[in-house]
């Protein structure tokens, strides 16, 4: 498997707003774990006038950090990447406290229809089915405030209703979860998909933004290495798979222990749901078939 240029280290402390560059500063809540790391990081853009961007898990610890952080300023937007509800639920209350409009693509799965149970409750919870943005927000679309300008990248992929928001002025990307710096991010169907994720990722390519800003885990000042060593890994985990299936491993079941070989058990089930992800795509591009439609338990074969 391709090695990734992961950089892990960050320095923070919890609860307390740190200027990360001239427009951002961060504030992490303390909810750190297998998926998040050492917490998610809400970034306020601007000055006197901002915008407040991933607002967290529902928390009023950190609903009070970032309050405190914002004292004296108006909130006038409140983005989300998407509808995690390690992302998602706190912008709620911080309307309630600020009166900003809630901006995002869309509630959750709106950009994808079905369901597949992961069989882990993690993932299964993982939705905020509650979410509901008061402007939805399309590829493009434009943000403003006194010295900053926002602009909506949208990057489905890890959740159907995934939008990063590029920082014009310090060509920065405010990317959530679809590029970390730290680990691969889940790609779980339905609401997950591969095919996007990989097309979304191709599309930052082409883009000139110098710094990532992901809401977990340190900056990629090398976004374009990283990107690059992302899509590299995806193609050589999809043609592991291919291989296993070819081989004779007809079950996700079957192909996980050869495909994972030093997995954090708490991250078995998000791996599982990521091979399904990749046999969903390979289905796509008529290389495996199934008697039914990609699932967990189903059996697999290779088309030729």
């Amino acid at each position: 498997m391709s090695v990734i240029p992961f950089t892990r280290e960050i320095e923070f402390e919890y609860g307390k707003p740190a200027r990360v560059s001239p427009l951002i500063r961060r504030v992490i809540a303390r909810n750190p774990g297998p998926y998040t790391y050492t917490g998610t990081g809400t970034f306020i853009v601007g000055h006197g006038r901002v915008a407040v961007v991933d607002p967290g898990p529902e928390d009023p610890d950190h609903l009070a950090a970032l309050l405190a952080a914002v004292d004296g300023e108006t909130v006038s937007h409140i983005l989300v990447t998407h509808t995690h509800v390690d992302h998602s639920p706190l912008a709620r209350l911080l309307k309630d406290a600020t009166g900003a409009r809630v901006y995002a693509f869309g509630p959750h799965g709106s950009g994808r229809d079905g369901a597949v149970r992961s069989g882990d409750a993690a993932l299964d919870a993982g939705g905020d089915a509650a979410f509901e943005p008061d402007v939805r927000l399309r590829h493009g679309d434009v943000l403003e405030g006194p010295g900053w300008t926002l602009e909506s990248v949208y990057t489905p992929g890890h959740c159907s209703n995934h939008m990063s928001f590029a920082l014009r002025e310090e060509k920065a990307l405010l990317c959530g979860d679809h590029v970390m710096g730290w680990s691969t991010s889940v790609v779980a169907p339905p609401d997950g998909n591969m095919g996007d994720y990989m097309a979304s990722l191709a599309m930052l390519l082409e883009r000139d933004e110098t710094v990532y800003w992901p809401s977990h885990g340190p900056e990629i000042r090398d976004p374009v290495r990283l990107v690059r060593g992302l899509i590299s890994h995806r193609k050589m985990r999809e043609a592991a798979i291919l291989a296993r299936i070819r081989e004779g491993d007809r079950t996700i079941a079957a192909m996980m222990p050869k495909l994972y070989t030093d997995l954090d058990p708490r991250l078995h089930a998000a791996a599982a749901m990521s091979v399904l992800a990749h046999i969903e795509h390979l289905m796509a591009q008529g290389r495996v078939v199934s008697g039914g439609g990609p699932a967990l338990d189903a059996e697999y074969h290779p088309a030729d």
